[in-house]
């Protein structure tokens, strides 16, 4: 939980407590129990999750109703767009079952080099055709940087939405981040990002110079790899930044209750109560 102060002495008492929420990505991927939605999320509620990510356009009302079953939100549903093929006509009917749910829409972009500007005015039109979609249903937009995506970083994504008057959204991954650009650069992207910021995703992980480098590991629990997320947050606090943090678990393999333990008890040292 995160306490802001006001400029009174540093022993005050803390004027408001603003809690992020706190939810998974993909953490059923890679399990090895292979659990159902039900058992799924019976674990997240166990641990004290807030919530998850669907991944994909399918299966997303059993999604919806075995999450509430047990008390959780679903943060958003991903899923990638290829600016070049056509919306499958019948999108408006699949996302009709999150009208007004409060899940967002995250999308990476397909169909051109990575970070080409050349390419904008398709990408524009594409995020203008999905929100022709996603607006009726009262569903936000929220462009996901991916590394090998059109929009691999946090700067296309915002000159993307930079288009929309802040009716669309940006996420902050750091997975995909540090897989693309450099420890000093943080701040910089995370300013640029703050008008638009409405989900960030961590994850445990070494620095991106070793994971550039191939010395390094990328996606792991939250309490492993070298890279210090202390930096993260404090750019965090000081744009005021107090929306959900997912965490990702691409990739991680095993019993997923094992590694998903582990990273909830870094994140309650991390964020302790105070």
């Amino acid at each position: 939980m995160l306490i802001l102060f006001s400029s009174a002495a540093a022993d005050a008492e803390p004027q408001t407590k603003i809690r992020r929420p706190f939810f998974t990505v993909c953490a059923d991927t890679h399990d090895e129990k292979k659990r159902s939605f039900d058992e799924q999320h019976a674990l997240l509620a166990e641990l004290g999750f807030d919530g998850m990510t669907h991944l994909g356009l399918g299966k997303i009302p059993e999604r919806l109703e075995s999450a509430k079953k047990y008390g959780l939100k679903v943060f958003c549903v991903y899923q990638s767009f290829n600016f070049n093929k056509p919306l499958d006509p019948k999108l408006s009917e699949t996302l009709a079952c999150l009208k007004d749910s409060g899940t967002f829409l995250a999308l990476s972009i397909e169909g051109g080099k990575p970070s080409d500007a050349s390419l904008d005015d398709k990408a524009v039109k594409l995020v203008q055709e999905l929100k022709a979609v996603a607006d009726p249903l009262g569903i936000k937009i929220v462009l996901y940087p991916h590394k090998n995506s059109w929009n691999e970083k946090v700067a296309d994504c915002v000159r993307m939405a930079g288009h929309f008057d802040g009716k669309v959204g940006v996420m902050f991954n750091l997975c995909h981040w540090a897989a693309v650009d450099k420890s000093e650069n943080l701040e910089t992207v995370l300013q640029s990002a703050k008008p638009y910021l409405a989900a960030i995703t961590i994850h445990g992980s070494d620095t991106p110079e070793e994971i550039q480098t191939k010395k390094g590991n990328w996606i792991q629990p939250l309490d492993a790899g070298s890279y210090d997320l202390t930096e993260l947050f404090r750019i965090l606090d000081s744009i005021g930044y107090t929306g959900p943090v997912g965490l990702q678990c691409f990739g991680i393999k095993g019993d997923a209750k094992l590694h998903l333990e582990r990273s909830m008890k870094k994140w309650k040292e991390m964020m302790p109560v105070r």
